[in-house]
């Protein structure tokens, strides 16, 4: 989760570190730190506590700091609180190893007894200093090259790792380490780049390679050789990056989160157009074709957080249109608990980044058993793309506020499209079903532009709800979905508590919370739900709750039972989540900047949950 950049070339180094980190301070923002080495000096490492503003203005946003060789780190914490000594970079007593760390050592503790016999003493509470100590270990102990060093190192750690590092006697290089931690190398014009992720080396090139699992790297300038665990070197294929690097600024929007928000239209309709030719879908760039399609015997979704609530939107649609059975599993229960998965199965893995801990461990984990796996991801190259055996790419270009919204809605619209063929394929709709719901995806765009375009009612009623201790999000069938969604906006970026409950679950304990003035939101896009729900609105409205409601155009009327209301277009009930859940987006959004919250960076958050 913590974030990562390395430069090595002919320009001064610490101003592109900055600049990188600072695309990639969504990944943590605890602490930060560089280290830059000039020519055959000393490397000079600089930290600071905090936000990456603090280390900027300790190196005079990196004028201060000469040399053209160095490695940067925004972190997280995961072992040891946030502070300048357990901030990146770490290094030996002597300076010979120095090195950053995204990731989790499981086995630090042990590690760290064995070194500390071997007469290693210890300045910070990091797994990463661990791992620092454990490279010069190894590189003193058998006198031979870093790739020697490292691929020992690696034998002996257990957990996740990327690690990018220097080397005292290799000046202008910087060595690399991957096993489960996202990782990007970049060459561009005689230097290269290390980068967590995408966002931070699109300026500078959009030529990239992919480490893969196991693998290790020596980074010079304007060239990248690649060993794999044995030291042995092996050839990389280049990929370009088709994402405009512009679409990784704010353009003139407050936040990242805002103008993300106003980008759905657009991801939702690339997204859908990737898959559409001559008015229907295609699904041979995913590679799943027909026999395989009715094949399938049953459906796990596996995901984590937001994604995990587009597996529970999904699981209604796909079990309605093409009657094949559903389970949404949470992957960090998944791979825990030795799920019984028949052969004729598909789990279907989803995750903007392709490097979710979780999910890439269930995904491995339904590979080994034999089932066949589709990827759900927004990273082409990333490691779920890359382990899948079919993948489903959203194209929602570079996401940056940790609270997903583009991303979000692309994945609704990829398991809609999942939906709709399948249920074409097995006959359980009709060709004039068919393509009447594929020309109502095509609208969904328009609409919720048309959702945009109310948001000023949102902000007005965003800003009554400042103080607000608690919400509730309720709703039956898709609606609850929807409700899961909606709530975990608000939480992540106002923290303010809120909670989902199927409608039909207040009786059941949780109507005891509802209290003079508590908020709560009834989501109402369902017909044959739509009565059910508003009985249990006016449950909580007896008891003092203020009620909101969120409905669609036309349908229903729900004005004399709630207090606010908002509309949304009609559109086919299946699809109502990719248009219920804009305002709710909104709802979260106006709320944190009414409370002058930094909207984009909540506090304790990361955008890639990389770790366990």
């Amino acid at each position: 989760m913590c974030g990562i950049v390395g430069y090595t070339g002919n320009h001064q180094a610490a101003p592109v570190l900055l600049d990188g980190l600072s695309k990639l301070e969504y990944r943590g923002y605890d602490s930060a730190g560089l280290a830059v080495r000039n020519g055959d000096a000393a490397a000079e490492v600089i930290k600071a506590k905090g936000r990456l503003k603090a280390l900027a203005e300790k190196t005079d946003d990196g004028a201060s700091v000469p040399g053209t060789c160095g490695i940067g780190h925004t972190r997280w914490a995961t072992h040891g609180e946030p502070s300048e000594t357990n901030a990146h970079p770490h290094m030996s007593e002597d300076g010979n190893v120095i090195a950053v760390h995204n990731g989790i050592i499981e086995n630090y503790q042990e590690l760290k007894d064995k070194l500390t016999r071997k007469g290693y003493t210890f300045y910070s509470s990091t797994d990463t200093e661990v791992a620092v100590k454990l490279v010069d270990y190894y590189y003193k102990k058998y006198l031979g090259t870093p790739v020697d060093a490292i691929n020992h190192a690696m034998v002996r750690i257990r957990g996740s790792y990327a690690l990018a590092i220097m080397f005292k006697e290799y000046p202008g290089e910087i060595y690399v380490a991957r096993k489960d931690s996202p990782m990007i190398l970049g060459v561009a014009d005689g230097a290269s780049y290390i980068a967590s992720d995408v966002p931070a080396i699109l300026k500078y090139t959009r030529n990239v390679y992919y480490i893969g699992n196991m693998e290790m790297a020596c980074v010079k300038k304007g060239e990248i050789i690649f060993y794999n665990l044995d030291g042995d070197e092996i050839q990389k294929e280049m990929k370009v990056i088709e994402w405009d690097s512009e679409a990784a600024e704010k353009a003139g929007y407050e936040h990242f989160m805002i103008k993300e928000i106003h980008e759905q239209p657009k991801a939702v309709e690339d997204t859908l157009n990737s898959v559409l030719k001559d008015g229907e879908i295609d699904l041979s760039e995913v590679g799943l074709g027909e026999e395989e399609i009715q094949n399938i015997s049953q459906i796990y979704i596996v995901a984590c957080g937001s994604a995990y609530h587009v597996g529970v939107a999904a699981q209604y649609v796909i079990e309605d249109l093409a009657k094949i059975p559903v389970r949404v599993e949470l992957a960090s229960e998944f791979r825990y608990r030795n799920p019984l998965l028949p052969k004729d199965s598909l789990v279907i893995v989803i995750s903007q980044s392709g490097e979710t801990a979780d999910s890439l461990a269930a995904l491995r984990e339904s590979k080994q058993k034999g089932i066949r796996t589709l990827g759900i991801v927004n990273v082409v190259g990333s490691s779920i793309a890359r382990e899948a055996d079919n993948v489903f790419y959203t194209l929602a270009g570079p996401e940056i506020s940790v609270a997903t919204t583009k991303a979000y809605s692309t994945q609704l619209i990829a398991a809609y499209v999942l939906a709709v063929q399948f249920g074409k394929i097995r006959g359980e709709i009709s060709e004039e079903k068919y393509h009447e719901l594929i020309h109502e995806l095509q609208t969904i765009p328009g609409k919720i532009e048309k959702v945009l375009d109310d948001k000023e009612r949102i902000q007005w009623f965003a800003s009554k709800q400042v103080n607000a201790k608690d919400v509730f999000f309720i709703g039956r069938g898709i609606d609850y979905a929807i409700s899961l969604e909606g709530s975990l906006k608000m939480k992540e970026i106002s923290y303010i508590h809120s909670e989902a409950y199927a409608a039909g679950e207040l009786k059941h304990g949780t109507i005891s919370l509802i209290e003079e003035g508590v908020l709560v939101i009834g989501i109402l896009t369902q017909g044959d739900l739509y009565e059910k729900t508003v009985s249990n609105m006016v449950e909580c409205k007896s008891r003092g709750a203020y009620l909101m409601g969120l409905t669609t155009f036309g349908h229903y009327n729900i004005e004399d039972t709630a207090d606010f209301t908002v509309y949304i277009p009609r559109t086919d009930s299946h699809f109502a989540t990719s248009l219920a859940v804009i305002p709710l987006q909104l709802l979260g959004y106006y709320v944190s900047v009414a409370k002058g919250l930094d909207v984009d960076k909540p506090r304790n958050l990361a955008k890639s949950v990389t770790v366990e």
